[in-house]
């Protein structure tokens, strides 16, 4: 993938802004009801370029790398491995809004295990996009699936949207939740009723 030179840092260290972005977001704020020009407004589309730039830095990962790094001697250990309440932000593709939530992701090992920081980086990796909360669920899920190869794993995600609490209907404190199961946890009630009580579901 070509980078733009546009793209290269500043001798600060920051991001250098495309003007075209610069351009956009001033359309955006003039749109609105706003003066671009205005005192407090004039640094805004850079920073705003900039922000989003941080915002979207997952599309500059693949979150499965996070989990090239496994440990198969665990001693013998073959039970459930959770991570619950996982913080976690992203953006809606639909208005761009936040999604701000936690996640709790569970794996049952086959013959390997990773580190557990490493299971909230392929969250973030992937929360850094723009994103639906079903699919990201779904990707979270599946990366896990693929690359561990476990008997199972289970992903549940909680969380508020800023388009429905901030616009439209104007609703706060409502959580959409959304679950995406793999292997026994899918198959056997027992496991997925064992995973769910874990996570608090």
């Amino acid at each position: 993938m070509s980078h733009d030179c546009c793209d290269d840092e500043l001798p600060d260290g920051k991001i250098a802004v495309p003007e075209e972005v610069q351009d956009a977001i001033r359309t955006l704020i003039r749109w609105s009801g706003d003066d671009p020009d205005r005192e407090g407004l004039l640094d805004t589309p850079k920073r705003v370029g900039r922000a989003w730039k941080e915002y979207c830095q997952g599309y500059a990962e693949d979150p499965a790398v996070h989990l090239s790094r496994q440990f198969e001697e665990v001693g013998g250990y073959d039970e459930l491995v959770l991570l619950k309440d996982i913080p976690f932000q992203s953006h809606c593709e639909h208005h761009m809004a936040p999604i701000t939530g936690k996640a709790a992701i569970a794996y049952m090992p086959r013959d390997r295990v990773v580190g557990i920081s490493k299971l909230a980086r392929v969250l973030h990796g992937y929360a850094r996009r723009l994103q639906i909360q079903e699919r990201l669920t779904a990707e979270v899920a599946k990366c896990i699936w693929d690359n561990l190869n476990p008997h199972g794993v289970a992903v549940v995600i909680e969380a508020q949207h800023g388009c429905m609490t901030g616009r439209g209907v104007r609703t706060p404190g409502v959580n959409m939740v959304t679950s995406r199961l793999h292997g026994c946890f899918l198959e056997d009630h027992r496991s997925r009723k064992e995973v769910l009580s874990l996570m608090g579901y």
